[in-house]
C-alpha cells in the first residue's frame, strides 16, 4: 500500500516540475527576447538535446561500436548532401546492416 502511494507522489512531483518549467518562463518573460545570442541559444537547444540523446544510442545499440560510428558518419554525409530525414535513417540502417553482416 505504501509503495503505491510513493508512485503517486513521484508522478505528482514530476508533473509539478514539468509544469513549473513550462509556466514560469511564460510568466517571467513579458517581452520578446531581442538579444541575438539568447535567440540563437534558444533556437538550437532542441537540436542539441536531441543530438545528446541520440548519439550514445547510435554507438551503443549496434553489436559493434565501429558499425555505429560508420553509420553515424554515413548519416552526417547523407544529411550534408541534402537527403531528407527518412533517407538519412535508411542510409544509417543499411550501413549498420551491411557492416554487421560482414563482421
Amino acid at each position: 500500500m505504501k509503495s503505491s502511494l510513493y508512485v503517486y507522489i513521484y508522478i505528482f512531483v514530476m508533473a509539478f516540475s514539468t509544469w513549473c518549467m513550462r509556466v514560469i518562463p511564460s510568466l517571467v518573460m513579458k517581452r520578446p527576447i531581442r538579444n541575438r545570442f539568447a535567440q540563437s541559444f534558444l533556437y538550437y537547444v532542441p537540436y542539441v538535446t536531441l543530438a545528446v540523446m541520440t548519439f550514445p544510442a547510435i554507438i551503443e545499440t549496434t553489436q559493434s561500436p565501429l558499425a555505429g560510428a560508420v553509420a553515424f558518419a554515413a548519416g552526417i554525409i547523407a544529411a550534408w548532401l541534402g537527403v531528407r530525414l527518412l533517407g538519412v535513417a535508411a542510409v544509417c540502417c543499411i550501413t549498420v546492416l551491411i557492416l554487421e553482416l560482414l563482421v
